[in-house]
């Protein structure tokens, strides 16, 4: 979902820069050394996953893996983002560099929000529970993602309010689809990974 250069304004794009730098100091100080590999993998599947997008006026439309990457991860998304997003607008010229505040924002802020709403209930619920929430998280891990792309354009410019409803409309099929992947993924973990999730002792099985 990234926001291309020369689109927004500049109190947007320095509120975007003010609100990404304070998550980074967070994520940062939250991201314990036995973490990083985790965190690798996280921002290498994020990577390759938005490289596969679909431009939607000055915005695009891809996988996020949001949900997933917030469950697994909690702030440290905020880190984990930048740097994926900073490689992609150096090697791809996806998104850009002064752009780059506002489009790490948009998509590890949801991250942020899908952890501290719904990982608790995964980790500790039921499997039922767990499989209900999951696709909850993915669901919901775009669609903020979709709502902080579609506010910060309408920010910039009210003209862009049909714009703002395509990209919306534009993500329902990804908000179904990583629904599903979050489902599968943390259903595994919770198998062979528990502690992904902070488990102690594995969920009730009802």
């Amino acid at each position: 979902m990234h926001i291309s250069e020369g689109i927004l304004s500049g109190p947007v794009l320095t509120g975007g820069w003010a609100l990404t730098l304070a998550g980074l100091g967070i994520g940062v100080k939250r991201l314990k050394e036995h973490e990083i590999p985790k965190a690798a993998v996280i921002a290498s599947a994020f990577f390759v996953a938005s490289l596969v997008h679909v431009p939607v006026g000055p915005s695009s439309a891809h996988m996020l893996l949001i949900g997933l990457s917030g469950l697994l991860l909690g702030w440290v998304c905020f880190p984990v983002m930048f740097v994926a997003l900073l490689l992609q607008a150096i090697l791809f010229q996806f998104g850009g560099i002064v752009v780059l505040g506002v489009n790490t924002l948009i998509m590890a802020l949801p991250a942020v929000a899908v952890s501290l709403l719904f990982r608790k209930v995964i980790s500790h619920g039921s499997r039922k529970l767990a499989t209900v929430f999951s696709f909850l998280s993915g669901v919901a891990g775009v669609f903020f993602s979709a709502i902080l792309c579609s506010l910060a354009l309408l920010f910039t410019e009210k003209n862009f309010l049909k714009t703002a409803q395509l990209i919306l409309a534009a993500h329902i099929p990804v908000m179904i689809l990583e629904g599903i992947l979050t489902v599968f993924v943390i259903s595994y973990l919770g198998k062979v990974k528990p502690e992904f999730l902070g488990e102690s002792g594995g969920r009730d099985e009802k």
